[in-house]
């Protein structure tokens, strides 16, 4: 719940914080997320449990809150026998939750202003297998529209503020997303996740971030899911490419070990680097998997120095 400006006009004034990585608070409160859904069987499971990881985040300092349906597909759900109207109603869900969470904060906290971006995950997602980290899934980018579309009505027409396009791997499935969000009418952002200074299906960064360069819709264009390492060069490029804000939410610097469904190495996020991608050009920050309220809170607190 804002108090009447739009997210683009926050930006304007400043960084605007994004939360962090909802399926480490989930588990942190003793959730199962072992399933091929993830954190979108919550959804249907145990509602209450999403909502409550995002009360966290508020109460961390986030202003953004990013919707439980990264991995809410019409096709997962339809394999756990959930009919396309069931489907519909859970993508729904994700927004309201959030929108739930957003206004308790705010009943709490009047003075701070929030929004809702509703999630919206690479078509690897859907598959569960660690494949939107490597992407070329050898799907056109019309099938890749194909596939987006529905889902993408379904959590637009439940009222978010905006979508978050993101953990995108390859130029072509970003030129499909932005395509098919712009049809909503709803800004969003979009965001890569990179690994060694191009995509995670090797393209140069300058070509994957002119997808979004010249569109109205755009609020903001960067990266996420990455070592952040990774982040200072990307947003660099993303803002001299697009002139458009970018957007920064890393990882904790380990890495995913898909085959053991496990994290690995030591963490290297550090709130002290806020201030490079600031100056950079970033104006919505945050953390993504494994980056819990401990460091949107620090990252909050980097943002007011």
């Amino acid at each position: 719940m804002s108090t009447g400006r739009t997210l683009a006009d926050a930006m304007a004034t400043g960084p605007v914080l994004l939360d962090g990585g909802l399926s480490n608070q989930l588990e942190a409160q003793g959730c199962d997320l072992s399933d091929a859904l993830w954190s979108a069987r919550l959804l249907a499971d145990a509602p209450e449990q999403i909502q409550a990881a995002h009360l966290a985040y508020l109460r961390a300092g986030a202003q953004v809150v990013i919707t439980a349906s990264y991995q809410a597909t019409f096709e997962g759900f339809e394999r756990r026998g959930v009919d396309g109207a069931g489907a519909a109603a859970l993508l729904a869900r994700s927004v309201e939750l959030a929108r739930d969470a957003v206004g308790a904060a705010h009943r709490a906290d009047p003075g701070r202003e929030r929004w809702v971006a509703a999630s919206v995950g690479p078509y690897g997602a859907m598959l569960a297998d660690g494949s939107e980290y490597r992407g070329r899934y050898g799907l056109s980018v019309r099938e890749l529209a194909r596939f987006h579309r529905p889902r993408v009505e379904a959590l637009a027409a439940a009222g978010p503020d905006l979508l978050a396009l993101e953990t995108v791997p390859d130029a072509d499935e970003a030129e499909a997303l932005v395509a098919v969000a712009e049809e909503t009418g709803l800004p969003f952002w979009l965001s890569y996740t990179v690994a060694g200074g191009r995509t995670r299906a090797g393209q140069p960064l300058e070509e994957a971030f002119a997808v979004a360069a010249g569109r109205e819709s755009v609020l903001a264009v960067g990266v996420n899911c990455c070592e952040p390492g990774e982040v200072q060069q990307a947003v660099e490029l993303a803002t001299g490419v697009t002139g458009r804000p970018a957007v920064a939410y890393p990882n904790s610097g380990e890495s995913w070990d898909a085959v053991g469904r496990r994290w690995m190495g030591p963490s290297t996020f550090a709130p002290g680097r806020l201030r490079g991608w600031v100056r950079a050009g970033a104006r919505l920050v945050g953390g993504c998997c494994r980056v819990g309220p401990d460091g949107i809170t620090d990252l909050a607190g980097q943002r007011g120095r």
